[in-house]
C-alpha cells in the first residue's frame, strides 16, 4: 500500500515556494551556490536552481555534494566545486528528506570549514526524527512519522512523487 504524501503538482508548488524564499533571503547576491547532496538532494537542487534562474539575475551555481550516507566519516564529504569557488559566498545545502540529520550535519560541517557569507539548508520533507541539532531553514513539508515508516521521494519527468512506504 502506497500512501501518497505529495503529488507532482504539490511538489512543483513547494519547489517554487522554496526558490522564492531562497531568493528573498539572497536578493542582493550576485552569485548563489546551490549545493545538492548526491541522489535525491541533487535532483531537488536542480529543480530549485531552474526556478531561481527564472526569478533572479544572480549567477546560480550548482554544486554536487558527495558522501557515503550510511557512514559519512568513512569517506568524508567531497564537492564538485573547489573550496575557493564557494569561499565567502552564500550557500544553500539541499537534500530531499531530513531524517536523522546525519547527512545534512556532515554536509554543513564540510562547508563550515571555509569562511562563508551565509549557509542555509533546504529539504523537501522534514521528518522530525533528528539525532543531530540540525534544522532545515526551508522545507516543503514537515511530518511526524514513526521510525518504522520510510519516506520515498521519486523525481521523474512530470511525475514527481513523495510517498510513505
Amino acid at each position: 500500500m502506497i500512501d501518497k504524501i505529495l503529488t507532482h503538482k504539490q511538489i512543483q508548488h513547494k519547489i517554487k515556494r522554496i526558490a522564492y524564499q531562497i531568493y528573498e533571503a539572497n536578493v542582493d547576491e550576485t552569485e548563489l551556490i546551490i549545493a545538492g547532496i548526491d541522489g535525491g538532494g541533487l535532483s531537488f537542487a536542480k529543480k530549485i536552481k531552474s526556478v531561481l534562474e527564472k526569478i533572479t539575475q544572480a549567477d546560480i551555481v550548482l554544486c554536487k555534494v558527495s558522501m557515503n550516507k550510511k557512514n559519512p566519516l568513512e569517506s568524508g564529504v567531497t564537492t564538485s566545486l573547489n573550496e575557493s569557488e564557494y569561499q565567502n559566498k552564500s550557500i544553500v545545502l539541499i537534500d530531499d528528506v531530513l531524517n536523522s540529520g546525519t547527512t545534512l550535519i556532515y554536509g554543513v560541517h564540510h562547508f563550515l570549514k571555509t569562511p562563508l557569507k551565509q549557509l542555509k539548508t533546504a529539504v523537501l520533507v522534514n521528518r522530525n526524527h533528528k539525532k543531530y541539532p540540525v534544522k532545515a531553514d526551508y522545507k516543503g513539508i514537515s511530518l511526524s512519522t514513526s521510525l518504522n515508516e520510510h519516506i520515498k521521494v521519486e523525481f521523474k519527468a512530470k511525475n514527481d512523487l513523495v510517498y510513505l512506504a
